[in-house]
């Protein structure tokens, strides 16, 4: 039981959690290399905050938030990940995670991106 990190603001919410919303929120949030007990854990998409809001970034959010989540399928903690972009080209792109865990039980998160 981990205490719940809020995505939006990155504030600790109060309340306990029992799903992989933390894990998923620190490998996505997390710049990759940054981290110091563990220098893979991370994710390239504050890279993306500097590109203009184009299809391809879209396409890049996925490939990073891809890259980010797969420990959480190696070390059996998910079953399954599917991500996909949505992206109004208002200068944010949001991602939306679905993971099966490893209890077989389905858990969603939405991922707010900045970018130019």
């Amino acid at each position: 039981m981990d205490a719940g990190i809020n995505p939006t603001t990155g504030d600790l919410t109060g309340q306990r959690v029992n799903t992989l919303a933390n894990a998923v929120y620190i490998r996505l949030v997390t710049p990759l290399g940054t981290w110091l007990a563990d220098p893979t854990l991370g994710s390239r998409l504050h890279e993306l905050r500097r590109e203009k809001d184009r299809p391809r970034v879209g396409i890049l959010a996925k490939q990073y938030a891809e890259q980010a989540l797969q420990p959480l399928i190696n070390d059996g903690r998910a079953r399954k990940i599917s991500i996909s972009a949505e992206q109004p080209h208002n200068g944010w792109l949001v991602l939306h995670v679905e993971i099966i865990d490893a209890t077989g039980n389905p858990q969603v998160f939405r991922q707010p991106v900045r970018v130019i």
